[in-house]
């Protein structure tokens, strides 16, 4: 598709809110008084908090993962919780328990650090599967169960969760039922020279890094705002096919692939597209798009096969060989 094309066919759509689009503009300046660089990390987590879904952040020690995390914290006006996953949590410690007064006699509900709207799972994969799956219910049903009572979690509720790929020792690996209830997987990159440099001069010449103040730009109603305009964002149907093809070739017999994409995949693709055509401050889809979110929604989805894993053949490059494979539109 021809962008000229799009902007024909696509002309008399109501367009998003300049000002929402403003707003998102200076969130991610604010965000940068912190955080040189990681743009892509940060446009993930918003595709995240404007859809409504969970994001998992992958990179080694020291790539600003946790501090991109707190910070967007910083400009919401909404509840953050952080919490530092440890081979000796309990699932108690997430979600919370129940506790006797001996004044009242009675037991009353202690509310985990998981009833919150923004919740930072800090090296997820250090806590046992019995933490882990106490998540499961959380990110899925956005809701908990504590002494056989089931309590509602406040909206917006998103995890974005950080893991370290290279540490073994004491990690237990996501299963991959968890794995699917993450929008995308974002691999964190290392900075540039010139950013790096930069980060130099934050931390090591200018203002005090912990007195950089940050104003606080969106609110639960904004961003319950923005997101019904993301759900409007319009996308072709021969996208929408051009999404159902490239999935549908994850489940076609392939020598490097066990278990191919679920229909999770194929709207995750949608929502996230449309989520990133919104931040670029477009109503339409285009296969950019597309292009820009499908290694973040597949990397986690496929399971590779021995054969992969015998050639060293990474995830990414099956990918790569599946877009080739499919006709963009």
């Amino acid at each position: 598709m021809q962008r000229q094309n799009h902007e024909t066919t696509y002309k008399n759509l109501r367009r998003i809110s300049v000002e929402n689009i403003n707003l998102v503009q200076t969130l991610k300046r604010e965000i940068g008084k912190k955080i040189v660089g990681q743009t892509d990390m940060v446009d993930k987590i918003l595709i995240g908090l404007f859809t409504g879904n969970h994001i998992l952040l992958e990179g080694l020690p020291g790539l600003a993962k946790s501090l991109t995390v707190n910070t967007m914290a910083e400009t919401l006006g909404l509840d953050f919780s952080r919490i530092q996953f440890t081979p000796d949590l309990l699932p108690s410690d997430v979600i919370g328990t129940e506790i006797y007064n001996e004044k009242t006699g009675e037991f009353h509900i202690k509310r985990g650090p998981i009833f919150g709207n923004i919740i930072l799972a800090d090296e997820i994969n250090r806590a046992p599967a019995k933490v882990q799956s106490a998540l499961l219910e959380a990110m899925q049903e956005k809701q908990v169960t504590i002494a056989n009572e089931t309590h509602i979690l406040d909206t917006p509720f998103i995890v974005l969760a950080t893991q370290n790929p290279i540490e073994q020792d004491g990690t237990y690996p996501l299963p991959e039922a968890q794995q699917d209830r993450f929008l995308m997987k974002v691999k964190v990159e290392y900075p540039t020279r010139e950013e790096e440099k930069r980060i130099l001069a934050l931390l090591t010449e200018e203002t005090i890094f912990e007195d950089i103040q940050i104003d606080k730009i969106l609110n639960s109603k904004k961003i319950d705002e923005i997101k019904k305009e993301v759900r409007e964002i319009h996308i072709d149907e021969r996208l929408k096919d051009y999404i159902l093809d490239i999935v549908f070739k994850t489940r076609e017999e392939n020598e490097y692939i066990e278990c191919g994409a679920s229909p999770r995949a194929s709207i995750a693709l949608v929502l996230a597209s449309k989520a990133n055509a919104f931040i670029m401050g477009r109503e339409y889809v285009m296969p950019e798009d597309i292009k820009r979110v499908v290694y973040d929604v597949l990397r986690h989805r496929l399971i590779l096969s021995y054969d992969a894993h015998a050639e060293d053949r990474e995830v990414e490059d099956i990918i790569e060989d599946i877009l080739e494979g499919v006709i963009l539109p």
